[in-house]
């Protein structure tokens, strides 16, 4: 999995359908993610990282 051209941190396959990641530091969006599989690269999906809420 990448977010541009920086590989993701880590990540955990749940299922065929359900990957959880953790986004490489300092990443900011928009950008656009890519899964890559035996099968080929997938349609890149935008990712948008946004601010912790405040209290």
């Amino acid at each position: 999995m990448r977010f541009g051209a920086t590989p993701a941190a880590s990540f955990t396959v749940v299922s065929d359908s359900h990957i959880v990641v953790d986004a490489p530091p300092g990443t900011t969006g928009p950008l656009d993610v890519t899964v890559t599989t035996p099968g080929g690269i997938s349609s890149p999906k935008t990712y948008n990282r946004v601010a912790a809420p405040g209290i």
